[in-house]
């Protein structure tokens, strides 16, 4: 079983920047694929970002290709995904979630979730 828990979401203006952090609560996050998804009142929950188990490699949505950086720190069992240049658009609940096997881009392939952590962006 694997519990996250999400953190470092507010309020921000457009341009700013916010860090989200996912703490894992596991032996050892190296067996997970981790992602970030959002959802925005009104609409599904869609992919953001993920990373492979040793943070080589990274897979982003197009919407935010080149303004968000997904990371992880296996030795703290943390995922980051670092929001650069944010826009009202990017305004939702974020949630980390977590998968064993390699990078899905849909919402039903992830078995472990986080409670999310609400992003407010103004214009």
């Amino acid at each position: 079983q694997v519990q996250l828990v999400e953190s470092g979401g507010g309020l921000a203006q457009a341009g700013d920047s916010l860090r989200l952090s996912c703490v894992a609560s596991v032996r050892t996050l190296n067996y997970y694929l981790m992602g970030w998804f959002r959802q925005a009142p009104g609409k599904e929950r869609e992919f953001v970002a993920a990373v492979t188990l040793s943070g080589a490699s990274t897979y982003y949505a197009d919407s935010v290709k080149g303004r968000f950086t997904i990371s992880r720190d296996n030795a703290k069992n943390t995922v980051y995904l670092q929001m650069n240049s944010l826009k009202p658009e990017d305004t939702a609940v974020y949630y980390c979630a977590a998968r064993s096997g390699t990078i899905r881009v849909n919402k039903d392939d992830y078995n472990y979730w986080g409670q999310g952590t609400q992003v407010t962006v103004s214009s």
